[in-house]
């Protein structure tokens, strides 16, 4: 199963908000013909409809592949739409946070191949990753081009076990708002040494963003990038000494966040 399969079968997303659209965007840049596309969306944007796809439109007998991109909260009343789909080869692939492999076959039944997939919201911009996870009926070509699809959006990785998403939601799922947060503080803190707000939060954003493209693009890792800015016994290495406490600084309170995260994952899963 490729993309000629979806080129000649066609897709379904069901769902096209925030990050559908994303991932639309990336399947038309990529060529996929807006022809292939079955979008199902009740709301639809100005763009969505400008973009050429089947918009709201009969579905497709036999779809290669059928993306679930709505809330995990509507999963109950938008599955039904598909459920003519499943148990057949037509390949599911469920962005919902918290919803089981599981779940999402008992609603679609017995024998529906479904790939479970955790993205983040860099994917707005081409830059986020997303982790994927099939069930037993999904072998190396689905899996192969679920991670194709996803990859019009940023990197991918494949996880080894569905319990390894708790850990992927706390990490990625999640991370951006800490980084968002790191940004906030960090501006606070430079208004605190006398910088006008406006200045330290310009400061604060574009270093930020800044380190993580050079942390993207460098083939260094990230304890040597840090090594590199750090002069012995200069102001980086004092701030470093408060960041990297090992009762009171950065790694500890990262990981009472991270568990916190990966601990409700796992409430809401159940």
């Amino acid at each position: 199963m490729n993309m000629d399969d979806i080129a000649a079968r066609g897709m379904v997303l069901l769902g096209c908000g925030k990050m559908g659209s994303a991932l639309l965007e990336g399947w038309l840049a990529t060529g996929l013909p807006p022809s292939a596309i079955w979008v199902l969306e009740p709301k639809p944007s100005d763009w969505l409809q400008a973009t050429g796809v089947n918009l709201n439109a009969g579905l497709p007998d036999a779809p290669a592949v059928a993306l679930l991109a709505v809330k995990p909260q509507m999963m109950g009343e938008a599955l039904p739409a598909l459920q003519a789909l499943g148990g057949s080869d037509t390949l599911f692939i469920s962005i919902a946070a918290g919803t089981s492999l599981k779940a999402i076959e008992g609603a679609l039944g017995a024998g529906s191949r479904v790939v479970r997939v955790m993205p983040n919201t860099p994917a707005a911009v081409g830059r986020g990753i997303s982790a994927l996870i099939g069930n037993e009926q999904v072998h190396y070509p689905q899996l192969s081009l679920a991670r194709e699809l996803m990859a019009a959006v940023g990197d991918t990785v494949t996880l080894e076990t569905e319990a390894q998403m708790d850990a992927v939601t706390a990490v990625s799922g999640s991370g951006p708002a800490y980084v968002f947060h790191m940004i906030e503080a960090l501006a606070a803190a430079g208004a605190a040494q006398g910088l006008p707000a406006d200045m330290a939060m310009k400061l604060a954003r574009a270093t930020v963003c800044g380190a993580g493209e050079l942390a993207h693009q460098s083939e260094e890792s990230a304890a040597q990038l840090r090594i590199n800015v750090t002069s012995p016994g200069g102001t980086t290495a004092a701030a470093l000494g408060v960041l990297m406490d090992e009762d009171h600084g950065l790694p500890p309170l990262l990981q009472r966040a991270v568990a916190a995260a990966a601990h409700r994952s796992k409430e809401l899963g159940q």
